[in-house]
């Protein structure tokens, strides 16, 4: 007689924020799955649902607040983790039927507290995991986190507060989880932490072996381990250290991608010094001018604060100013916002929000139009993309320019005939502000 196996409990999961909590998310699920636990895509499904938080900005906070009442609301059975989880007496208060609060990357607890809410039945057999684990995006890229934390104490921020100073991951334990990564399909890994190029300095002593030879736990050494096992290697979160200068080499040799994602912040010194942010803006300069000789089409990304507490007007043109000289490929920028444990709360000279408003605009204004141009010289050239999605006749890609999610697409006719992840030759035919449209080569 066949043996009816019990019906596994089945989990659903809400993941807010940056990658960093995407990779934490599929880290819980792929425990969670490998203890015999199903998923469950809606609330109806559900067993208990996780909520990884995002507890960095106000905003960020009261967007993870509705998330847990949804979650209530349509379940009832939540457990809340992530970095707001620092604050559980705030989620108590007002979700007291919270069956659990864990914090950021706090894994076996959220486990534990998943096995006490929906226990597994006895003798399920149910331990179906891939090699590369679950993942929350799709199978042709992965983001690859290689270190907790960090060691910075910018005045806006409350990152090492909520996730502890800097703790590298050993680098073979990085390239082993690359390499099965790239066997379950992945074609791009987005390297990704709170500050990638202090990678290693915590164990830079500390070498291990990697296929017959050393590999030293540092930026460089591990970025071109990297571009040996995965087509595509996109670095993320990179402070403009002077060893930064190594990895551009890499880029012109093609083991990396030709972008760097460095959060500048500010340009204009006396912001810099009250943000606690290193206030070298003019040799940053001298060094994108140095890079680009050396890697013609790098893509440089950045974010900005503007209406930080002092910030003048002369502060806010200086920053214009910069970025006319910089010529950055791609900005974001963000409105200041108080952060809850802050230090830059404490400072004097608030900017009014109608004078950010205006600002925000501005910076937004002069970014999009150094868009436009930099992509209007990109009409005619043939360039490599990455396929996102085919619908019908048409597909959307990612050139090497072009991270996702934060980035542009290229927009491509007659490509119905590709699939997601393949990495194809394509002719640009026409550009807009952000993005760019095309047709994929015979």
């Amino acid at each position: 007689m066949a043996t009816r196996l019990p019906e596994a409990p089945k989990v659903g999961m809400v993941s807010l924020g940056c990658p960093k909590n995407l990779v934490d998310s599929e880290r819980i699920l792929t425990k969670l799955r490998s203890d015999g636990y199903a998923m469950s895509a809606d609330y109806a499904g559900a067993d208990v649902v996780l909520v990884n938080t995002c507890g960095f900005l106000d905003s960020a906070k009261e967007e993870s607040l509705e998330a847990i009442g949804e979650a209530i609301a349509e379940n009832g059975r939540v457990i809340v983790t992530g970095c707001m989880g620092k604050e559980a007496d705030v989620i108590r208060a007002r979700f007291p039927n919270v069956l659990a609060v864990t914090g950021a990357h706090q894994y076996e607890e959220v486990v534990g507290a998943v096995h006490d809410a929906a226990p597994m039945p006895p003798n399920a057999f149910l331990n179906l995991v891939p090699e590369s684990g679950l993942k929350l995006t799709p199978r042709h890229y992965s983001y690859l986190k290689i270190s907790e934390g960090c060691n910075h104490r910018c005045s806006f921020c409350i990152i090492p507060a909520l996730r502890g100073d800097l703790v590298s991951r050993r680098p073979d334990a990085i390239l082993r989880e690359a390499e099965k990564l790239v066997a379950a399909g992945t074609q791009e890994l987005l390297v990704i932490s709170q500050d990638t190029s202090a990678y290693g300095v915590d164990i830079r002593k500390e070498p291990r072996m990697w296929k017959g030879a050393e590999v030293v736990p540092h930026m460089t050494d591990l970025a071109r381990e990297l571009g040996k096992i995965a087509p595509w290697v996109r670095l993320h979160y990179v402070y403009p250290y002077p060893h930064v200068d190594q990895v551009i080499p890499l880029m012109a040799e093609g083991l990396i991608l030709p972008y760097l994602d460095i959060p500048f912040q500010h340009a204009a010194p006396n912001v810099l010094r009250t943000m606690r942010r290193p206030a070298n803006e003019a040799k940053v300069l001298e060094r994108l001018r140095n890079w680009r000789s050396i890697a013609p089409d790098i893509t440089i990304r950045s974010t900005f604060v503007v209406g930080f507490p002092g910030e003048t007007e002369e502060d806010f043109q200086y920053l214009l100013d910069w970025l006319d000289e910089a010529q950055l490929d791609r900005v974001g920028a963000f409105r200041f916002e108080p952060v809850e444990g802050a230090a830059a709360n404490d400072l004097p000279g608030a900017v009014p929000e109608e004078v950010k408003e205006e600002r925000y605009a501005r910076i937004m204004e002069k970014t999009a139009a150094i868009s436009a141009a930099k992509l209007q010289a990109k009409i005619g050239r043939t360039l490599e993309v990455i396929i996102d999605e085919v619908d019908g006749d048409g597909a959307n890609a990612r050139s090497q320019a072009d991270a996702p999610e934060i980035d542009g697409t290229v927009f491509l006719r007659d490509a119905g005939h590709l699939k997601q992840g393949d990495i194809v030759r394509v002719e640009i035919e026409d550009a807009d502000e952000h993005d760019l449209y095309g047709a994929p080569l015979a």
